[in-house]
């Protein structure tokens, strides 16, 4: 774990300080700002963050992009797909652009940081007005204040990174949300461009965490989920504290909070002492997305994910054994360089032996700059497609007869949002993040509701008020 260096408050003062300076200039205009986020909750929480400074600047969110007078693209660089998405629609800005030269456009994220890219962007796209990377979200109203002068604004630097506290976050949901407890990644799996783009593992310090976590509470949020690209690594004050201890420290000072969440675990690191917190916290989530990638042993250490099938089949009976409620999900990837059918058979048997209650799975995507890229026996798309298709029809009977279990059983859900399709259906998760549909209006959003489960359908299950 590398020491975290901090943005000095000298830093964050002088971006509020611009913050301000625009809000005053723009007062009284009604100018609106939308962001489009592409990839992961980290991704997520960043654009929280560029909405919260935006808001200091005296923007409004505009839901609709056509129009608002800044559009950003929070960018993703994990799949070719997402990569393509961004370029295609910066594209389709360009004749709104010329229509309309006020318009402001700008360009960030995980994606910018890859070698060269933000440049080329920046060059192939003249009427973009801004373009930065991970490492400058602090700096961003300095950066806007530049393009809003006029002048066009690129900023990426190739560094590890820093510790920004104190921004201000818009949050995009009044009852549940994201705090960061680390940035960047140290495991440089072959396939993953992820410690390039975002730098190596830094922690925050537990009490910052805890104080930002007891803020949310107190502010009404009922669910925070801890953020890190592995959690399991965390190392705060001066690598003292890791992640169990984290745990226990959130969960005995903030008892205002109902419930708290983690994502993502790497399986390399998953402690027994994770374990026991999850078991003796009742306020923790039953529930881990612990990523596996593959079921084949060889594939995995192709993909120095530092782990065995048989490894992880036993990280997954502890768990089952000392949180018998517990629901796993995970992330799959078919079709990595050298990966035989023997190797996509044995993905598919884990599949079954571990009864995941949600796959997020994925076709290998070739990222330049990583060591998979250049690995011999790179596999035909049409292959990638029938393995992911075969893997996905496991997947869904797997979770329809796991979901069989919970007929008739009751739980508590934090009630998310209301589907007005037919007849009004409110939803939301179990503590296991098991997804319940059941008769109920907007009003039930953001509290918690018992229900009893009565059926199920596709991904989810069906319940009614208790």
């Amino acid at each position: 774990m590398k020491e975290p260096v901090f943005v000095s408050p000298a830093e964050i003062a002088a971006s509020k300080a611009a913050a301000k300076r625009v809000k005053d200039e723009v007062y009284g205009l009604g100018l609106t700002y939308h962001i489009e986020s592409y990839g992961c909750q980290m991704n997520e929480h960043d654009s929280e963050k560029i909405a919260g400074m935006m808001e200091d600047m005296g923007y409004t969110k505009a839901e609709d992009k056509s129009k608002a007078d800044f559009i950003i693209f929070n960018t993703c660089c994990i799949r070719e797909h997402a990569e393509q998405r961004v370029y295609g629609n910066i594209g389709a800005l360009k004749k709104r652009k010329d229509e309309n030269p006020q318009l402001m456009i700008g360009v960030c994220g995980c994606m910018m940081q890859q070698k060269d890219s933000g440049r080329k962007l920046f060059k192939r796209f003249p009427f973009v007005d801004i373009v930065f990377g991970t490492n400058e979200l602090h700096r961003f109203p300095l950066l806007f204040e530049e393009a809003y002068h006029g002048e066009r604004t690129l900023q990426v630097r190739d560094m590890d990174g820093e510790i920004a506290e104190g921004l201000p976050v818009c949050r995009n949901s009044t009852f549940s949300t994201f705090t960061n407890i680390t940035y960047g990644c140290n495991n440089f799996c072959s396939y993953c461009i992820v410690p390039y783009v975002r730098g190596r593992e830094r922690s925050r310090n537990s009490m910052d965490i805890v104080n930002e976590v007891k803020g949310l509470a107190l502010a009404g949020f009922k669910e925070v989920t801890l953020l890190g690209q592995n959690v399991n690594s965390y190392k705060g004050d001066g690598e003292t504290t890791d992640f169990p201890a984290l745990l226990r420290m959130v969960h005995d000072q903030v008892p205002e909070l109902k419930r708290i969440r983690f994502m993502t675990s790497h399986p390399k690191d998953l402690s027994s002492g994770l374990i026991d917190a999850m078991a003796e916290l009742p306020r923790v989530c039953k529930h881990i997305h612990l990523p596996v990638q593959s079921g084949s042993s060889r594939i995995l250490k192709l993909m120095n994910r530092c782990y065995t099938r048989e490894k992880y089949i036993e990280e997954v009976q502890q768990l089952r054994e000392k949180v018998p409620e517990i629901e796993l999900t995970t992330d799959i990837i078919v079709g990595f360089p050298g990966e035989t059918e023997a190797d996509f058979k044995e993905t598919l048997s884990l599949v079954e032996q571990v009864g995941y209650s949600a796959a997020y799975t994925f076709m290998y995507s070739p990222r330049k700059g990583t060591v998979a890229a250049t690995m011999p026996d790179q596999i035909p798309d049409e292959v990638k497609h029938d393995r992911l298709e075969r893997l996905n029809e496991v997947q869904s009977r797997v979770l329809r007869n796991g979901n069989m279990k919970y007929i008739g059983t009751y739980g508590e859900v934090l009630v998310e949002g209301c589907d007005h399709r037919s007849e009004p259906m409110a939803y939301g998760k179990l503590s296991n993040f098991k997804m319940v549909y059941f008769p109920g209006d907007d009003s039930l959003v953001g509290s918690m509701r018992n229900v009893k489960i009565t059926g199920s359908q596709n991904n989810s299950l069906i319940g009614e008020l208790v």
